[in-house]
């Protein structure tokens, strides 16, 4: 039998605080887990680089928009690609040392980064966490990817639920406040929510958050939506053993093609070309560092993009003259598309023109994307 242990914290963000004014900077490029109840979206997505989310910052505090938490979140998970998230936080916390930080992460890596993320001021983490058990993460997950490779998913769910209990005791020894939000999916963790309230308060979590799902639109699956009895009645079970708090922040939410259009770069006639770094040709799947071949994509005579051919990249070291070297190289492409890349070649080859996508996709896919084709409905890998 589960017993009831409710928790008091001293700093928290509990309900008074999340009336607040919060600003939430889509920052991490790369996801790494999919819900199947969510929309698929084909292709790059659209995230600030971290001059830009902190240009963003400094806009709205000049405009006299008191801020009391700044966030780090989607489109991907910040700890999935931790060097963007760090170099972001850093900058952020030099210019605004007196602002609270807060992420939303599944939690993968929370114990290897959470002494780091502590050092450049996140205070708070909102930990999505919809399972304890893993038969309910494969009903609600399409995938999970702990590390760069798709794993099978009962391999893939046990590493989310154990790196998930090691992440909040990780935040808790690092001072942090943790809240577990949790979408309440009928029919599929429904009936465990008690369950993972029990759990996440038996790791340290500080409260909890349930969100009722919502149909998405484009979704390849459709569930009911749960109705208030449902939701009271799950807020009351759940009470036993975590408090309970409400998601009232007022949220000053950085999105929209007008605010990220940077995000996507556009072929020119200066630069109609695309490089992909990749290890068979098919997926974008390779760290920047580790590519001696880069792949290069553009428009033939009938506008279609294809393969045009490859590019032998610098060897390592040399430094920054290595990442110099590359963008000489690729001085007719307008994007580079890899899964994983350094702060100091980004920064270099952003500077000369070549902005890095960062992205784990099929490069198919992908580059029709960016050459103005639809972005397509796919089913999550498994």
């Amino acid at each position: 039998m589960m017993k009831a242990i409710k928790k008091s914290s001293g700093h928290r963000r509990g309900a008074s605080i999340r009336k607040g004014c919060f600003v939430e900077l889509p920052v991490a490029p790369r996801a790494n887990a999919r819900i199947r109840f969510s929309e698929t979206i084909k292709g790059p997505t659209k995230h600030l680089t971290p001059e830009d989310a902190v240009e963003r910052v400094k806009t709205i505090v000049e405009k006299g928009q008191e801020i009391d938490y700044v966030g780090i979140s989607g489109p991907g998970d910040p700890l999935a690609f931790i060097e963007p998230t760090l170099e972001t936080l850093g900058l952020l916390h030099r210019s605004f040392p007196s602002i609270p930080f807060f992420i939303k992460t599944l939690g993968i890596g929370g114990e290897k980064y959470a002494d780091k993320l502590s050092k450049v001021g996140v205070t708070h983490v909102d930990l999505q966490a919809n399972a304890v058990g893993e038969d309910i993460v494969e009903k609600i997950y399409a995938w999970v990817r702990p590390g760069f490779k798709t794993l099978r998913l009962p391999d893939s769910a046990k590493i989310l639920i154990a790196e998930q209990k090691k992440a909040v005791r990780a935040f808790k020894d690092a001072k942090m406040t943790v809240s577990v939000v949790t979408t309440v999916y009928p029919e599929n963790n429904s009936d465990h929510i008690e369950c993972i309230a029990h759990n996440m308060a038996e790791y340290g979590a500080d409260d909890m958050i349930l969100i009722p799902y919502e149909p998405k639109e484009n979704a390849e699956i459709e569930l009911g939506v749960p109705d208030t009895d449902l939701m009271a009645e799950i807020r009351i079970k759940a009470s036993k053993y975590i408090t309970i708090s409400d998601e009232q922040a007022s949220l000053v939410f950085i999105e929209g093609d007008r605010d990220l259009a940077s995000g996507i770069p556009k072929p020119s006639p200066e630069r109609p070309n695309v490089a992909v770094v990749s290890s068979n040709g098919m997926e974008i799947d390779l760290h920047l560092g580790e590519a001696s071949r880069v792949l290069i994509y553009g428009p033939r005579e009938d506008g279609l993009a294809c393969l045009l051919g490859s590019r032998s990249a610098p060897e390592p070291g040399g430094g920054g003259m290595r990442w110099e070297s590359l963008a000489n190289t690729l001085s007719d492409c307008f994007a580079l598309l890899v899964a994983s890349a350094g702060e100091n070649p980004r920064k270099i080859l952003n500077r000369h023109g070549v902005k890095v996508l960062v992205i784990e996709d099929t490069i198919d896919g992908t580059v029709d994307v960016l050459y103005g084709g639809g972005q397509k409905k796919t089913k999550g890998r498994k």
